[in-house]
């Protein structure tokens, strides 16, 4: 006895040999030809289930093709850059900025020193449209004027204006009395 699997693979084998000899297909063409044949004169061979079974396994195959890339970019790093001596850290005195350059010198970086003596460092460059931002410590904000974007300084959240993304966070330590950049968070 054989299975329903077999049997219908010897249809299918036995309905394929028929067209062949009715000149529907050469002998030379791809099994998908018989499937989804592209003239009215084999339409009637394809069968919703056979259709069904091709468009639940297209979409099984973009489902997990979706999954594989999420998880690809879960386990990738989460920092970008080399760790960077930034500068002393008696030099920042509560309330004030340092400018620097990180991860690369074409990369502004913000270091603050809030006035509870917490230091926070962030890209420069507004999420809105790149433009250079600031501490203001006296409205106790980091501003873009371009277009009056305003951020918290201690997180980076956006609070007001165009942008609706955070400023990008650079990870730092003090270590020896002096300040370092350990990466990029992406």
């Amino acid at each position: 006895m054989s299975t329903p699997e077999e049997r219908r693979a010897a249809e299918a084998a036995n309905r394929a040999k028929e067209r062949r000899r009715e000149g529907l297909y050469a002998e030379s063409e791809p099994f998908w030809k018989e499937e989804f044949p592209l003239t009215s004169a084999g339409e009637e061979y394809v069968q919703r289930r056979e259709f069904t079974r091709y468009l639940l396994g297209a979409s099984a195959a973009f489902a997990v093709g979706a999954v594989g890339a999420a998880a690809w970019a879960n386990l990738q790093s989460a920092n970008e850059g080399e760790p960077q001596a930034i500068t002393a850290d008696d030099r920042i005195a509560p309330s004030s900025e340092y400018l620097f350059n990180y991860p690369t010198d074409k990369d502004p970086a913000l270091l603050i020193r809030l006035p509870d003596g917490e230091l926070r460092a962030f890209s420069q460059k507004c999420t809105h449209l790149g433009c250079v931002v600031y501490y203001q410590p006296e409205h106790e904000r980091i501003f873009c004027p371009c277009h009056h974007g305003v951020f918290e300084p201690s997180t980076g959240d956006a609070t007001g204006g165009p942008p609706e993304r955070p400023l990008q966070k650079i990870d730092i330590e003090v270590r020896d009395g002096m300040i370092w950049a350990k990466g990029v968070q992406i």
